[in-house]
Parts: structure tokens; sequence; C-alpha cells
């Protein structure tokens, strides 16, 4: 069989992976991937050969797993939260056009709105926007025109990879411009390491947040107008009864 499963982990640990995640895994003859996603799913099958670059070599990954597919191995591609949400999902299914003989399936997983959502309460219960600032692959002045687009739309906002090392003082920047528009009492909240020992989160307002000390492990929300803190969970009301 020539095929590659795209396969979403979720946050971490075994617990959050789903059904269809766990058999495209036991199917597969070859674990790839990042090495600290691989780490995370390998010692539930000793018995698998991996293949793990670091970061920055995922287009190299693609080609491996889709070359190595077309040798007649299975290959399960895996990633962190959702294969399809700043996962590899897009990357495999556009190299794949080189390879029409290598069947690439995609495997839903929990990606971390959801999953810190959460942890906080329902900060996603209305109509909401998802945000890398990570300017790696984007333009910064595109992200800075979709954070005012998000705040003009009183959209509550999920935003990744808000902090590096390299880039500080992103999630300051991004909150400069959420505050021209939208007040600093609003209710936000972030959530770290989700899903693992290591897991810790905090609810607080917009004009609080800049001063966090945050990572890329942290995943940050920051509520619409209608978003509430109801004894430290974050709430965004679905609109069953009008204010």
């Amino acid at each position: 069989m020539r095929k590659v499963y795209v396969v979403g982990l979720g946050p971490g640990g075994s617990r959050y992976l789903t059904e269809e995640a766990r058999a495209a895994l036991a199917a597969a003859d070859v674990l790839c991937g990042y090495t600290v996603y691989v780490d995370l799913v390998a010692p539930l099958y000793p018995e698998k050969e991996t293949y793990t670059t670091p970061m920055t070599r995922e287009i190299d990954r693609c080609r491996w797993a889709l070359e190595t597919a077309r040798s007649g191995r299975t290959v399960a591609m895996v990633c962190s939260g959702d294969a399809g949400v700043y996962g590899m999902a897009s990357p495999v299914l556009e190299l794949s056009q080189d390879y029409p003989e290598v069947e690439v399936e995609v495997v839903a997983g929990i990606t971390a709105a959801l999953s810190g959502g959460a942890v906080l309460g329902a900060p996603l219960g209305h109509d909401f926007c998802v945000i890398s600032l990570s300017d790696l692959l984007t333009p910064w002045e595109v992200i800075e025109k979709r954070l005012e687009c998000a705040a003009a739309g009183d959209f509550a906002v999920c935003l990744y990879n808000p902090c590096s090392k390299k880039r500080k003082d992103h999630l300051r920047r991004a909150c400069e411009i959420l505050l021209r528009t939208r007040s600093g009492d609003t209710v936000c909240g972030w959530v770290k390491n989700i899903g693992r020992e290591e897991q810790c989160c905090k609810v607080l307002t917009l004009s609080e947040l800049p001063e966090e000390e945050l990572d890329m492990f942290t995943t940050v929300f920051i509520g619409s107008s209608q978003t509430k803190d109801l004894a430290d969970r974050m709430v965004t009301p679905r609109g069953y009864k009008k204010a």
C-alpha cells in the first residue's frame, strides 16, 4: 500500500489521541515528524521505525514521507494539534501532486484553540478568529492587518505562537493593535503546555496581557466585547439570550 497518513496528535499525551489517529498510527510502518512530536507517540509503538527532522526541515520531511510511501511502506506523518491547522497536511498535499501513486489521508486532531479553550472554559463560544503571531512564513504587515480586522469585527481571538526567544515583543505589539478598538478590560486568558504535566493557565484582562511572560508552548485567548470572567472561567456567550 502506498499511503501517507497525516496525523494530528492533539496537545500531547495518549488520552488526547482520537480512535482514528490510533488506527492510523497502528497501520503505519514508519512514524515520521518533528522530533518532539514523534517522541510523544513513539513509546506507544516501540516496534515501529521512526524518522525525525528538526524544525525548519518540514519540506524535506514531507518529501521523505512521500518517497517512502512510494516505495511501498505506509507512513504516518505526525504533528501536534490538528494536521490541517498550522500542521503538515497542506505541505504534504501540495507535494503529493508529484506522487500521484501515493494516497494521502488527513487524520484530524484536537487543535490548541479547542483543547486550550476547554481548560479556560468557553472562550470561543461564538464567532472567533485564529491568528498566528509567527512571522517566519507570514509578513508582520499581514498579521497586523488580520488583527485589525478581527478587532473591528469584535471576534474572540485565539493567538498561536505568541512569543519566542527571537520574537519577544510580538504579543505586546498585537495587544497594542487590539487596544486601539477594544477595551483594556476585555477578558483574556492563556494556557501553557496544554494537556501536559506542566499545564497552567490564567484569566486576566487585555491591559494586563502584554506584561505576561509567555512562550511558544502557550495559546492566548482574547475575548470579544461579550466575553465574561465567571469565577476565573472565560466564557463567550453563545447568544441564546440577548444581553
